[in-house]
């Protein structure tokens, strides 16, 4: 008889990745994303995919002895304790290309929403108020200026789509530069000072660090056009979310759109809710089916990590 690895999965995900453990592994699903509870279900498992909910501690990783194989569901890596897991030796493995197109069509589309005031312009039509179309004076995309904050994959795609689909210009704020993208879509590496100056449209991208928790406050908000769009597509906390509300409140910008919060999920308390120039989503940009299917193929890398075999995309230690 062959022999079958345990692995654990936070949260069920599409079938496509799950037939492709259930091949080789018995599946177990976490009965709750509370580290205590966690921490026994974990013991005796060779592997564990997480989503977007919950954290794999040091305290967990610990707990699960024979642990070999952590897979995330998703490219975000914060969720997940990287040096406790290279520290006992546990491979881990993501989806990095997984969700590019779905969150780049995400930031456009709210992007479309707050420059066309699409929600305002609904509740005035669900309550019979057609007068609105002239009170409801929208912005074009087109020629407009795109500051990408963070130019890994999802950022240089979203220029991608807004410099061919919108003739929009491109500047960029990242710890690296890129000539071969700049060259094709004639984009500029600027400050960050920079990027809040003249962008008109801006999207957040960047990663959930300590270095860029609360990297976008007041000062840098103070320094954008009252014309301008800000949206974030990437981690609440790179933000802070009330110094965003004070900026829409005051109106030093036109709008905001979000897919992130500070704090997850949202109460419907969240003032960010209460403000008119503001459109968002529930984290669920990359949650297309073609999206929620290349995050499932995590599994193909679980599998060949337990294999003994080289997985498709390690996390880079």
């Amino acid at each position: 008889m062959k022999h079958r690895y345990k692995v654990l999965l936070y949260e069920a995900m599409h079938p496509e990745g799950t037939s492709i453990l259930e091949e080789k592994c018995d599946l177990v699903y976490a009965n709750s994303l509370k580290q205590e509870d966690l921490i026994k279900q974990v013991r005796g498992v060779d592997g564990i995919i997480i989503r977007a909910n919950g954290s794999i501690t040091k305290s967990i990783i610990e707990a699960a002895a024979p642990l070999r194989v952590i897979g995330r569901h998703g490219a975000g890596l914060d969720c997940i304790d990287l040096k406790a897991a290279k520290e006992r030796g546990i491979k881990v493995v993501y989806t990095p290309v997984a969700n590019v197109e779905s969150v780049s069509e995400h930031f456009v589309a709210l992007a479309l929403a707050l420059a066309k005031k699409i929600r305002l312009a609904d509740i005035a039509l669900r309550k019979g108020n057609w007068k609105a179309r002239y009170d409801l004076i929208g912005t074009e995309l087109y020629g407009k200026t795109l500051g990408v904050l963070g130019f890994g994959r999802i950022g240089q795609n979203t220029a991608q789509i807004c410099y061919h689909g919108f003739g929009m210009s491109v500047l960029y704020y990242d710890v690296t530069d890129y000539p071969e993208t700049e060259k094709e879509l004639n984009a500029k590496r600027v400050d960050l000072k920079g990027l809040f100056a003249e962008s008109d449209f801006i999207s957040i991208n960047l990663p959930l660090l300590p270095s860029t928790r609360h990297l976008i406050n007041a000062d840098l908000l103070g320094l954008m056009r009252p014309t301008a769009f800000l949206v974030n597509m990437a981690r609440g906390p790179i933000w802070n979310e009330a110094d965003v509300v004070k900026a829409l409140t005051e109106n030093w910008i036109a709008g905001v759109g979000s897919d992130v919060y500070e704090v997850e999920p949202a109460s419907s308390e969240n003032p960010l809710f209460m403000m008119e120039n503001f459109v968002g989503t529930p984290h669920m940009s990359a949650h297309t089916e073609e999206g929620m299917i290349r995050m499932s193929m995590v599994a193909r890398d679980v599998v060949a990590v337990l294999e003994g075999r080289d997985p498709e995309f390690p996390v880079p230690e």
